[in-house]
C-alpha cells in the first residue's frame, strides 16, 4: 500500500512539475492591471533567478549596451503568438501589440537586484521596475523603489532603480515613449543560441519574430565599444549613440541643445566641436565649449562625463559611477581630432 501511494505520489509531482514548466507568458490585456510579481508574466520557468526563459521568450544583446554602474544585464524579448516586429533601418522596431523586453541586472554577490519591462500595450508603451527579493525567488512591481546599496570592486555606492517617469524621460521620443536598443545596428551580431551561434536579426527572422529585413550584407552595424581591432570613429559614435542620443536627438528630450550625438551624426557642430552651450554655468565647469577638437579636458562633454553630481553628470540618469573607460575613448576621440 506505501509503495502505491508512493507512486501515485511521485507522479502527481511530475504532473505538478510539468503542468509548471508548460505555464505559458501571460498576454497582456490593456483591461487588467500590470502583475505584482515579475513571476506572474511568465516570462521565465525553474528557480527565478536562473532567468531561463520560457518557450518563445528569446534572449538579445546589442553591439555596444548602455553603461549602468557596470551592472550584468540579460535582455529577452517575447511576442504573442503570431506577430512579428517590423524592420526599419534606422530606428527602433515596430513592434506588435503584447511585446514584452526584459532587461535583468545584477552584481557579483548581490545577485538580481531589478528587472525591467517594457510592455507595448494598446495605449502605448509602458515601462515596469520589477526588484528582486533578497531570497531572489521573485521580484515586485515598485514604480518608486527605495536604492539598493552595492559594492562593487569594493566600491560602495546606491544603485538607483528609475521610477515610472524616470523610464519616461530616458525613453522619451517626440514625447512617446519606445524603446531603445532594439534596432538594426544594434543587433547585427552574433549571439550563442540554445542551437547554436547564429546572426541575431537572421534568427528573429527564422523564428518569425522579424519581417522586412534585408539580407544581413545590407543591414548597418554598430561598432562594439570597446574593440580596439574597430575604428575609433566609430566606436566613439556607437558609444555616444547609446548612452546620450536618447536625449540628445532631434526628438529627444535634449532637443533644445542643438548637440546631437546619433549615429551616423556628420556634422561637426552637432557634435560639440566648437559650439557653445545654450546654458552655461555650473554644469559647464566654467569650459568654453562642448567638445574642442585635440582638448577633452576643455571639453564640456568629459567634464559631465567625469563627474558624479546632480544637475552636472550626463547622463543625468541611470548612473552613480564614472564609466572610466568610456571617459578614456572619449577623450582618445576628441584628441584625434586635433591631428586630423
Amino acid at each position: 500500500m506505501h509503495g502505491r501511494w508512493g507512486g501515485i505520489a511521485l507522479l502527481f509531482i511530475g504532473l505538478t512539475l510539468l503542468a509548471g514548466c508548460s505555464k505559458k507568458v501571460r498576454v497582456f490585456n490593456d483591461d487588467d492591471g500590470f502583475p505584482d510579481n515579475l513571476s506572474a508574466w511568465g516570462l521565465f520557468v525553474g528557480k527565478a533567478a536562473d532567468l531561463k526563459p520560457n518557450e518563445g521568450v528569446v534572449p538579445y544583446d546589442l553591439n555596444t549596451p548602455l553603461f549602468s554602474d557596470y551592472a550584468t544585464k540579460r535582455r529577452f524579448i517575447w511576442m504573442p503568438p503570431g506577430t512579428a516586429a517590423a524592420y526599419r533601418p534606422d530606428d527602433v522596431f515596430d513592434f506588435p501589440v503584447g511585446s514584452i523586453l526584459s532587461k535583468s541586472f545584477s552584481y557579483p554577490g548581490k545577485g538580481l537586484i531589478e528587472t525591467r519591462l517594457l510592455v507595448r500595450t494598446k495605449n502605448g508603451w509602458f515601462g515596469l521596475p520589477y526588484v528582486w527579493n533578497a531570497s531572489q525567488t521573485d521580484a515586485t512591481l515598485q514604480m518608486a523603489a527605495d536604492p539598493v546599496r552595492v559594492n562593487y570592486n569594493n566600491v560602495e555606492f546606491d544603485y538607483t532603480i528609475p521610477n515610472a517617469n524616470q523610464c519616461k524621460g530616458c525613453h522619451e521620443k517626440a514625447k512617446t515613449m519606445v524603446p531603445l536598443g532594439p534596432k538594426a545596428r544594434n543587433l547585427n551580431r552574433d549571439l550563442a543560441y540554445a542551437d547554436g551561434r547564429a546572426n541575431e536579426l537572421a534568427h528573429w527572422t527564422q523564428i518569425g519574430y522579424l519581417k522586412g529585413a534585408p539580407a544581413i550584407a545590407q543591414v548597418p552595424r554598430a561598432a562594439v565599444w570597446n574593440d580596439a581591432s574597430q575604428s575609433l570613429d566609430a566606436r566613439a559614435m556607437a558609444y555616444l549613440d547609446v548612452n546620450c542620443a536618447h536625449c540628445h536627438n532631434p526628438q529627444g528630450p535634449a532637443n533644445t541643445s542643438g548637440l546631437y550625438l546619433t549615429y551616423g551624426q556628420a556634422d561637426p557642430l552637432r557634435l560639440g566641436f566648437s559650439k557653445v552651450p545654450v546654458s552655461a554655468g555650473k554644469a559647464s565647469g566654467d569650459l568654453f565649449y562642448d567638445v574642442v577638437a585635440g582638448h577633452p579636458e576643455q571639453s564640456i562633454l568629459v567634464h559631465r562625463m567625469e563627474s558624479t553630481e546632480p544637475k552636472i553628470l550626463m547622463p543625468e540618469l541611470g548612473r552613480s559611477l564614472v564609466h572610466k573607460e568610456g571617459v578614456a575613448l572619449i577623450r582618445e576621440w576628441i584628441r584625434s581630432k586635433g591631428r586630423s
